[in-house]
């Protein structure tokens, strides 16, 4: 193919990721079909396009996200906290070239570090001489002179504990030990030099028109894809009880749990967030079981330290969550999985499509995010927690039947 040809094409190519500012591959593949672009030139532009750092790819909640980056004139400061002189020499290296890095060995040196350099993103182990992981990002998070600070906490301890204190302290991201180091890049790359609004990886799931098509390809598709909804059972009695602050520090726990339980899986499973305390998981049915198995151990496994930060201790170590409970009557916490039955989805999608004047074999486009929780049957709990996206980024608002805004 001629250079030209291959210009004209990557052009096209970013001229759509700069319009959508994030785009899934397989929406993007689509719309260049349409123009007679074959798969692997479009797979060629992509790499070629990534290489010369004018776009990046992450996976969001299974599905291969595309965004647009911004052509720097300085170099983005990053700060690597670390102890193992070897992994803070890999971790430099997996961030690459075009960011200028400091590094540090000791947790006792970070806060003074970050007040006097100012970095735009730390990358912190929790396991620090002197002062940990946590403690930093706690201070660094809560200090209104740095606290616009990314922060990515990398840790081979059990995550368990660790995730939800580091999500709940405000830290960006938390990636386990042996680290990707592609993964590592990725994230530095888009945070720092992402276009548009401040990219969120744990509430950034794909929008309400990535949802409408996997619902649309669950009801093509037969037995062997299922889809179906995730729901954190009694979070909005929760958010009455210690805060709705600490209902969307839930929300954001099981967000990353979840794309963590399915990555590697772009091309066979999904995970969205529609509203409230609701997710939406599609997929094989195997692997649609086997994640939301794998969710509900981590979550149980989480609890006793979620209930723990709400400074609620079991007398004797002997005393059991459930018995705990009851004893305190503390909103119970579960995650209830519910397969969608294809025909209900289909008699509920096709009562919306009458209504809107549109005929289910027509061009049904995206549906909205009340329709979509109208075929899933969601909805009912007065806490509604909903992702919005606007030019100041992507963020969660919680409100009530009366009209109360966080």
């Amino acid at each position: 193919m001629a250079a030209v040809d291959i210009a004209k094409e990557n052009t096209e190519i970013l001229d759509i990721i700069n319009e959508r500012q994030q785009i899934s591959y397989n929406d993007l593949s689509d719309m260049m079909f349409s123009r007679g672009m074959a798969e692997d030139s479009l797979r060629r532009s992509l790499s070629e396009l990534e290489s010369r750092k004018i776009i990046a790819s992450r996976s969001s909640g299974g599905i291969m996200m595309y965004y647009p980056l911004q052509q720097q004139d300085t170099l983005r400061k990053v700060l690597i906290v670390e102890d193992d002189k070897n992994i803070n020499k890999l971790m430099a290296l997996s961030i690459g070239k075009g960011f200028d890095v400091s590094q540090i060995y000791d947790g006792g040196e970070a806060i003074s570090f970050v007040r006097k350099n100012r970095p735009e993103l730390v990358i912190l182990d929790l396991m620090l001489p002197h002062k940990d992981g946590l403690d930093i990002c706690q201070t660094i998070k809560t200090d209104r002179e740095v606290s616009n600070t990314i922060v990515i906490l990398v840790s081979a301890m059990d995550p368990t504990s660790n995730r939800f204190k580091g999500i709940k302290y405000g830290a960006d991201y938390y990636i386990k030990k042996p680290f990707d180091p592609s993964e590592l890049r990725s994230l530095v790359t888009i945070f720092l030099r992402k276009k548009g609004k401040r990219f969120d990886p744990l509430i950034d799931l794909p929008d309400e028109e990535r949802m409408s098509k996997e619902l649309e390809r669950s009801i093509k598709q037969g037995k062997e894809y299922a889809i179906g909804t995730i729901r954190i059972k009694n979070l909005d009695d929760y958010a009455r009880r210690f805060g709705e602050k600490s209902a969307m520090v839930i929300l954001r726990l099981i967000s990353q749990l979840l794309q963590d339980i399915i990555k590697g899986k772009e091309q066979s499973m999904y995970v969205g967030f529609l509203t409230s305390s609701v997710f939406v998981i599609g997929g094989g049915v195997d692997d649609v079981e086997e994640s939301v198995d794998k969710v509900k151990k981590e979550f149980g496994a989480v609890m006793p330290f979620i209930l723990q930060d709400e400074g609620y201790k079991p007398i004797n170590m002997d005393l059991g969550i459930e018995e705990l409970y009851e004893k305190e009557s503390i909103p119970k916490l579960e995650l209830v999985y519910e397969q969608s039955e294809k025909s209900k989805l289909k008699e509920r999608r096709d009562m919306i499509l009458k209504s809107k004047g549109v005929q289910p074999k027509g061009d049904i486009g995206s549906y909205t995010y009340d329709e979509l929780q109208k075929m899933f049957g969601s909805g009912e709990e007065d806490l509604t927690i909903k992702i919005t996206r606007d030019p100041n980024g992507v963020r969660l608002q919680v409100s009530r039947e009366e009209g109360e805004e966080e």
